[in-house]
């Protein structure tokens, strides 16, 4: 159900689109016109039917309340649908109404139809992913050099740089794109008739089948997969591990965006992010959508996985659970993905603020370097212990780290004064950040 107050936030037109109750009707009808054109042309049904079947395959032809009144008694919605299209069929061409649904089920007419809505979300959704992808890498490589605060525990741990925390939202991208793209690989035809064994074709069930596969676009699967739900339970499962990948960007950007922090921020816009009371407020309103998607996303993952187990050759309940909880998974989903583009593209970056972050501890960041420089000369627990001692002194009394380390005649000696000033610089101590940008986008430039 659409809801013109909160979809704009929550989710995109086009999500919106590829679920509405119209391209849920039309996705079946889909099936039912091509199932017809595939049993005509390896002889099943006559060629005479076809023209009628397909012509009453328009979901603007039908009432989906009248449908969905009908679907609660009849318990889904193939049932009602079948019975109209039938009697729209007949109204034209009574003899080819004869051959509506001709050896099909119910769910047969569902599925596939659901796999032809899944498709062409995914692609509308990797295009998004893609847009993102680029903006992370653009933003990875524009801020190689771009030194910042590593938060481990949420307090400062050692330099890195932005770019590097860019690459590494990149990567994980990356991998969420690669497997939505297996998923989307694996969703197949559903056709088993009944049973799952299409008796009611007699031996023509591997061609009609083959020739199903064909109309549709669609990979036939080695056999029906009625109760399996392992395709439907890995799209999920990816697109989970997405909200969470997005989720975490938001997490990130607005923990950044915090003005005791302030490194960096959303778009600023006309209307966004402000509040209903103070007039200086930039909330983070892309973040808060990315957060809540994370939020909702694993109990409808969850949901999804538990009714993977289903009964016999066909289940109960459990496949009627995926009906609404899979499209509003994909929307929020959708939703999110979409915000992260917008924000990663127009975010701004402070990065003389990144750099005064720092400075906050006078220093403190850089007793690891210090430590690892002075092992060389003294040992690394003799070090380790010199420099904890002048960390504690220079935080108690207030002093830049440096400052303290001056004055042991020691250290001094056996790093000098231009050793001390290097160590100090936080771009000398970020270890392989370049080299691991450097993958990540190489890795991002080869799957374009």
């Amino acid at each position: 159900m659409t809801d013109p107050l909160l979809d704009p936030l929550f989710t995109t037109a086009e999500a919106s689109k590829a679920f509405s109750p119209a391209a849920r009707l039309q996705a079946m009808l889909d099936f039912e016109a091509a199932l017809a054109r595939a049993e005509a042309a390896v002889g099943v049904i006559p060629e005479g039917a076809v023209p009628a079947i397909v012509a009453a395959c328009d979901a603007a032809l039908y009432d989906a309340d009248a449908l969905g009144a009908e679907a609660a008694l009849a318990g889904n919605t193939a049932i009602p649908l079948v019975k109209h299209l039938t009697a729209r069929v007949k109204q034209a061409d009574a003899e080819a109404a004869r051959f509506v649904h001709w050896g099909a089920t119910s769910q047969d007419a569902m599925d596939s139809g659901l796999v032809l809505q899944l498709r062409g979300f995914i692609d509308g959704l990797d295009a998004d992913l893609k847009e993102l992808s680029d903006a992370l890498a653009a933003l990875a490589d524009r801020h190689r050099a771009t030194p910042m605060v590593a938060r481990t525990w949420l307090q400062h741990a050692l330099p890195t740089t932005f770019g590097l925390k860019a690459a590494v939202w990149l990567d994980a991208l990356g991998r969420d794109r690669e497997r939505l793209a297996a998923a989307r690989g694996r969703l197949a035809l559903q056709f088993g008739g009944a049973a799952g064994t299409l008796a009611a074709l007699g031996g023509a069930g591997p061609a009609v089948a083959d020739a199903l596969a064909r109309e549709l676009d669609l990979p036939l699967p080695a056999l029906p997969w009625h109760a399996s739900r392992d395709r439907i339970t890995e799209l999920a499962s990816a697109l989970g591990i997405l909200a969470g990948t997005l989720g975490t960007i938001g997490r990130d950007v607005s923990l950044m965006m915090q003005m005791e922090v302030a490194e960096a921020f959303e778009p600023s816009a006309p209307g966004r992010g402000g509040s209903s009371t103070m007039p200086h407020k930039r909330n983070p309103v892309s973040c808060a959508v990315l957060l809540s998607t994370a939020i909702r996303a694993p109990a409808l993952v969850g949901g999804l996985l538990a009714a993977q187990v289903q009964e016999h050759e066909r289940g109960l309940g459990g496949w009627h659970a995926e009906w609404q909880a899979l499209p509003d998974l994909a929307r929020i989903v959708a939703g999110a993905a979409r915000h992260a583009g917008g924000m990663i593209g127009g975010v701004t970056v402070d990065a003389g603020r990144m750099r005064a972050n720092l400075d906050l501890t006078r220093g403190l960041i850089l007793a690891e370097a210090v430590t690892m420089a002075l092992g060389e000369r003294m040992g690394r627990l003799a070090a380790h212990s010199r420099v904890a001692e002048a960390s504690r002194r220079a935080a108690a009394e207030h002093r830049p780290l440096r400052d303290v380390l001056e004055e042991d005649a020691e250290i001094v000696a056996a790093l000098g004064a231009e050793g001390l000033d290097r160590l100090f610089d936080p771009l000398n101590y970020t270890g392989s950040a370049e080299h691991f940008i450097d993958r990540v986008l190489a890795a991002h430039a080869k799957h374009q």
